[in-house]
């Protein structure tokens, strides 16, 4: 069994700082979250090596460096209220709880919603909400949100998450099939802002505003 602390060590070094993270908070909060927990247990050994694992019902928990560079991207401030779109095993939302004021993280599938809520408050992070639904349609009853990340890909970043974004926030969302697009978008008063960074695989964003199946 590999030391977790030193592989953890060589995943922010290697993986993450090598590679252009450089927020130091994001940074932190990969430092402190245990990925071990949030993988399968015969996946432990793996849990800091750079690549996606299977996390159940045909999802995975996306590599370190994806999530650190979807974190980065969406900067997030101490007092945001963050909506996210795909809970799978909770990892995402682990890390956003230490860097946000609230989470809100909705999971298509119950079986993973209902997994992910036990570990998250098991571990302590006590200011993340999970419900299980469409994340294609966002969360209207806890919008505006000063940020939204999702983790599926979708044909285009679905108009509700759009909706629900506070003037001056940001979402990043992972757009098309097979190889993906990652798109960050600022709201703006009069108009959205985009920047688009190519070259990432994700599982697709089922749902209304996402792929009609899977």
């Amino acid at each position: 069994m590999p030391d977790l602390a030193e592989a953890k060590e060589r995943m922010l070094k290697e993986h993450l700082a090598a590679r252009g993270i450089t927020n130091e908070r994001v940074l932190k909060a990969f430092r402190e979250v245990p990925r071990e927990e949030f993988v399968p247990d015969h996946l432990h050994n793996l849990a800091y090596e750079d690549m996606p694992l299977e996390v159940g019902r045909g999802q995975t928990i996306s590599q370190p460096y994806t999530v650190a560079f979807m974190t980065q991207l969406l900067d997030p401030h101490r007092e945001d209220v963050v909506l996210e779109v795909g809970t799978g095993s909770g990892y995402q939302a682990a890390i956003l709880a230490l860097l946000v004021e609230r989470v809100f993280t909705i999971e298509r599938f119950a079986e993973l919603a209902q997994k992910a809520e036990k570990r998250l408050g098991r571990l302590g992070y006590d200011n993340v909400e999970v419900i299980v639904g469409d994340g294609s349609r966002g969360w209207p009853e806890r919008a505006p949100f000063e940020g939204i990340i999702v983790t599926a890909g979708a044909p285009e970043v679905p108009p509700p998450l759009v909706e629900q974004l506070k003037v001056g926030g940001r979402l990043v969302a992972p757009v098309g099939k097979g190889v993906q697009e990652m798109v960050k978008i600022v709201k703006r008063e009069r108009e959205l802002e985009k920047e688009i960074y190519p070259g990432f695989r994700f599982v697709p964003l089922v749902g209304e505003g996402g792929f009609k199946d899977a």
